[in-house]
């Protein structure tokens, strides 16, 4: 446990105070209508909702899963959510267009869009249910299990403590701003994290038992650690940590932020934006700071935690009021901002706080939106005033903030229940990139992906069967107990049975009603041949009637390339690796030229 100066008080409880004043400030306009509350009536701007996404996928328990990874893995482990570069550079230059024309409230309601019948009906309100309430309270605990460490190390805190003191602050002006509070309030929240994150990881290399960069990165602890790529000799590692992500996860895994053809809170904010334009200028924003230059003061503090606190049993020594239950090499990184001086303490607990906050505020009023548009209107009440809906969304609110705070008080650490989520979502992803494109695949194709993809998922995570993943734990074991597979297979098996099972129902089922395909068709206006069996694939609303995707892959190809190419380049910089540094440099400004030629040919602009 640590003393916070004067100073640290005034800081945390003024940004306390601010967050707060944000949210009673457009209270009154965030509750005319349930299109207020949850889109802000659709005239956001990219900048401001890039800034969002950014905010949002910071959170408390980001940095400690970073540090989980790093000390597990070393810095080639973060290949594991890297590698959703990918989807997210797609969702821009393909995807982005696509959600702002459809207009939907939610991408939930998209369901009863593409589809028809029944089916499209029962998937709308199990889908709402399923991601809005169960994944989404999942995805909240973890953030909140990170909060619970943090207060647990830095301030004595007790889990129900802490839970009270940052759930509160967040309940309340999520509640009163919707989504307008929470937007705003993520633009200050994205640079009291940042300043925080940057100011720890300086500190931290400095500290006398580190004894600075270039100590640091030659210390035995960490040399071996600092590689961006798995040793190529190892192949278990390589298969694990690169070959898996890039071939296989970023195209079939749903993830909360990170959605194969976009999604969820990320959908959420391309469907407020101003037009198309705004949409894909947010997007792309978001994906070149998530990925390329946000990583690093995580990755620093966990290597500089390897010197400070080499093993568990150094952790547990330093901070013995930790619970067991709650002691991982997650808590690292929270061990090492203990050290941090008065002020920049403040500071920094301050930009934990606002990740948190963030973050949960983001996922309350995303799941909330799902509760109230996609399940109440349309099914309990669908003549509910505008009044009511709103009133609904603020109940469901603080529902799912009290559901996720119990489920935080009983996990262990953020790569437990990354693995779990990920697992879920495995083999549903294709359905998401192709359904825009291809006309045959119907209710009954995500349906069968979804449930097929939870029974296995359970079987392999909950019978010890496949319960290694991603540099998991006990591979041994369960390489024993599946008998057949290695553990780095799990995830293609489950992929693999679930892609096979959606594909049969497809071909085995009747396909959408054709009325109800060229209306999507021609709100959406995709294009491509996979819409010519009924006649719509030269439908496409532009000057020379082209099929813009193949250039929109082409730029998400050059943006991949560009964007990692600024990741290693950060690298190299920081390791002192000049001569790579300067090649990777000279490799990024290349392609952003390139890529700003591109952008113009496929008719999209990000100012």
């Amino acid at each position: 446990m640590i003393e916070l100066a004067t100073i640290d008080y005034i800081l945390i409880f003024s940004f306390f105070a601010l967050t707060l004043g944000i949210g009673f400030y457009v209270s009154k306009t965030s509750g005319k209508s349930s299109k207020e509350y949850f889109l802000s009536g659709k005239t956001m701007p990219w900048w401001l909702l890039g800034v969002s996404m950014v905010a949002t996928t910071f959170s408390t328990d980001t940095p400690n899963l970073v540090t989980d990874i790093v000390r597990n893995n070393g810095v080639s482990g973060n290949w594991v959510w890297w590698a959703f570069l990918l989807t997210g550079l797609l969702t821009v230059f393909v995807y982005a267009r696509l959600w702002r024309k459809s207009n939907v409230d939610t991408d939930i309601e998209f369901y009863e869009l593409r589809y028809g019948g029944k089916p499209a009906k029962f998937l709308r309100g199990f889908r709402a249910l399923y991601l809005g309430v169960v994944f989404n309270v999942m995805a909240m605990a973890a953030v909140s299990l990170a909060a619970i460490k943090i207060g647990q190390v830095m301030l004595g805190l007790s889990a129900i403590e802490t839970l009270a003191l940052a759930g509160i602050v967040t309940v309340i002006f999520s509640t009163l701003g919707g989504f307008k509070g929470v937007v705003y309030t993520d633009f200050i929240l994205f640079f009291t994290a940042i300043i925080g994150g940057v100011g720890a990881a300086y500190y931290c290399v400095n500290l006398p038992e580190v004894g600075g960069l270039e100590s640091m990165l030659t210390h035995e602890n960490v040399s071996g650690k600092l590689s961006m790529l798995p040793d190529f000799s190892n192949t278990e590692a390589l298969i694990t940590l690169l070959i898996i992500p890039l071939a296989v996860q970023w195209w079939s895994a749903w993830y909360p932020g990170a959605e194969p053809g976009g999604g969820g809170y990320v959908a959420q904010r391309m469907l407020a934006a101003k037009n198309e334009n705004h949409a894909i200028g947010a997007t792309f924003f978001f994906n070149v700071l998530h990925y390329a230059l946000r990583p690093w003061p995580w990755i620093l503090v966990a290597l500089a935690s390897l010197i400070v606190y080499p093993d568990l049993d150094s952790i547990q020594i330093a901070f013995p009021n930790v619970s067991e239950d709650k002691l991982g090499q997650d808590l690292a990184y929270s061990a090492m901002l203990t050290k941090l001086p008065a002020g920049l303490l403040g500071l920094v607990i301050a930009s934990l706080v606002a990740a948190y906050m963030s973050t949960i505020s983001t996922h309350l009023n995303w799941g909330s939106s799902y509760i109230v548009n996609d399940f109440y209107s349309r099914y309990i009440k669908k003549n509910a005033s505008e009044k009511e809906l709103v009133n609904v969304g603020r109940i469901s609110t603080v529902v799912l903030m009290l559901i996720s705070a119990v489920l935080a008080l009983v996990l262990q650490n953020a790569l437990q229940l990354f693995n779990i989520i990920l697992m879920f979502g495995a083999g549903t992803g294709l359905i998401f990139l192709l359904r825009w494109f291809y006309w045959r695949i119907n209710a009954w194709s995500e349906i069968t992906a979804m449930l097929v993809s939870g029974i296995i998922s359970v079987v392999f995570n909950f019978t010890g069967v496949g319960i290694y993943m991603f540099g998991g734990v006990d591979s041994a074991t369960n390489a024993k107990i599946a008998g057949l597979l290695p553990g780095w297979a799990t995830y293609p098996v489950v992929v693999g049975i679930t892609t096979l099972s959606w594909l049969l129902v497809t071909f085995l089922t009747r396909p959408e009603k054709k009325e109800v395909l060229i209306n999507f068709y021609k709100r959406t206006q995709p294009g491509g041949p996979g819409w010519k069996a009924i006649g719509m694939d030269g439908f496409v609303d532009s000057k020379n009637n082209s099929w813009n995707v193949p250039s929109g892959i082409l730029a998400t190809i050059l943006g991949c390339f560009a964007v990692y190419s600024a990741l290693f380049s950060t690298g190299y910089w920081i390791y002192g690796e000049y001569f790579k540094a300067s090649i990777t440099t000279g490799i990024v400004l290349i392609l952003a030229f390139v890529l700003r030629r591109l952008w113009f040919k496929i008719r999209t602009q990000v100012l």
